[in-house]
């Protein structure tokens, strides 16, 4: 089992309940789409499983590593070894130019292969943009180096939040096909948040969140 999530529950400063008792799993090389209405805890779950923020009860099992017995430091650790994100907002550096931005969490998490990089570079069709800074890519193409940039350390898990949501139909579609065919090919496990309809259907399995629970 690559992820367990048993009766996770979260509540918000103020005493708004976002999670109440989610339990989902997901095994290695498995897809998941996590859908439901704006506001219902998506992105919450999402960043529950990536160690950024902390559940009230329940547990999160990452890779064999139960994230209540570990401190921040473990927390660090883990993103850096085991888990790997993409955001609706690409997040890249804009100091660094495309190469280094592909390059950079591989580097910090001391795993770094030339020979996957390079491969990377080529399946997602930047190699001819290596020397340039991100503001001088398109939408889609931003994308790509953020989902080059994730999957360079080949996780256990990849994490994403909306990844195409800042696209239009057809560079969508293209940064989908291309994550999808990078996953199976790493094997590993993908959740993903979305709204769409036509995007979870193009995963394994899909999971729905209403009122705080999974349905």
């Amino acid at each position: 089992m690559l992820l367990s999530v048993e009766t996770v529950s979260k509540t918000y400063p103020g005493g708004r309940p976002v999670l109440d008792q989610v339990s989902l799993v997901l095994e290695r090389g498995e897809t998941l789409a996590l859908t439901g209405e704006s506001g219902s805890g998506k992105s919450t779950l999402l960043n529950l499983v990536g160690a950024l923020d902390h559940f009230d009860s329940g547990e999160i099992t990452v890779a064999g590593t139960p994230l209540s017995a570990l401190n921040e430091r473990g927390r660090a650790a883990l993103r850096r070894e085991s888990l790997a994100l993409v955001f609706q907002q690409f997040n890249l550096i804009p100091s660094l130019n495309v190469e280094q931005n592909l390059a950079f969490h591989a580097r910090l998490s001391d795993q770094s292969d030339t020979t996957w990089l390079s491969h990377l570079t080529d399946r997602l069709g930047l190699a001819p943009f290596l020397s340039r800074s991100p503001e001088q890519l398109s939408g889609g193409q931003q994308q790509r180096v953020a989902i080059g940039r994730a999957l360079a350390t080949r996780p256990a898990l990849l994490l994403a939040d909306e990844p195409t949501g800042n696209l239009d139909e057809t560079a969508s579609a293209a940064v989908l096909d291309l994550m999808l065919e990078l996953v199976a090919e790493t094997g590993c496990g993908l959740l993903l948040v979305t709204h769409s309809a036509a995007i979870a259907a193009r995963l394994d399995r899909r999971a729905h969140l209403s009122g705080g629970h999974l349905a």
